[in-house]
């Protein structure tokens, strides 16, 4: 019997196909790939600006191989934003010059320095609240954070767009980086869901929205907790 077994085993391991092994003409087939976008960090970028919402369900049931892994796509989107931001050194100028809690200017300054982190960590209060919007959908909600993930990836790159933009041509793009990333987040969560359905193009507007500036409340509420303190103090 142990024989038998032994052989068989034998003759699968024959059967099966080795991996090609690593050696010029492979890694040069690897790069003109990614190069000519059939797979790799363009080809995720470029699918993910023209069909979110089937390439990520295409990615989830089907196909895994051609994308980025999302976690490092957003890694890598976070880092280029966070490089590019730090090498330009351009301030967003969004927070109010007069504020009559310090606290809360305090705040409101740190989200102005450190916008591309607070882009990061919104995807987390994005994803829960697509998943409370979309709690009917098919969906798990780890599924809805791998959409999340990768929508936060293309939004922290088109912010990197804009301050390249600025920087070359003097364009004040603040509040068009607002703007773009809330109609591309929109149109990328309700093409997931539903693409033939309003409704779930506005569900998706709405967790946006409500994710996107839920932490920069709670921000500038603990600015104006600590000013409370301290004048209580």
């Amino acid at each position: 019997m142990e024989n038998t077994t032994n052989k068989k085993e034998l003759e699968k391991s024959e059967n099966q196909s080795t991996l090609e092994r690593i050696d010029g003409k492979y890694i040069w087939r690897e790069f003109v790939s990614v190069l000519i976008f059939e797979k790799g960090i363009l080809f995720t970028i470029k699918e993910l600006f023209v069909r979110p919402g089937d390439t990520i369900r295409e990615f989830l049931h089907y196909d895994r191989s051609k994308l980025v892994k999302p976690i490092s796509f957003l890694i890598f989107s976070s880092l280029v934003l966070i490089i590019i931001h730090n090498i330009l050194g351009l301030k967003t100028d969004r927070a109010p010059q007069h504020f009559d809690s310090n606290g809360a200017m305090i705040a409101l300054e740190w989200i102005e320095d450190n916008y591309e982190i607070v882009i990061i960590l919104s995807g987390i209060f994005i994803g829960l609240w697509t998943s409370l919007f979309f709690i009917k959908s098919s969906f798990n909600i780890y599924e809805i954070f791998i959409l999340v993930f990768f929508t936060t990836g293309i939004v922290s790159l088109i912010c990197t767009l804009f301050k390249i933009v600025e920087s070359i041509t003097g364009f004040e793009s603040s509040y068009l980086s607002l703007i773009i990333p809330l109609f591309y987040s929109t149109w990328a969560i309700g093409n997931f869901f539903n693409k033939n359905k309003f409704l779930s193009y506005f569900k998706g507007f709405l967790a946006y929205l409500f994710g996107s500036t839920m932490l920069p409340l709670f921000i500038i509420i603990i600015g104006l907790l600590l000013d409370v303190f301290s004048k209580s103090n």
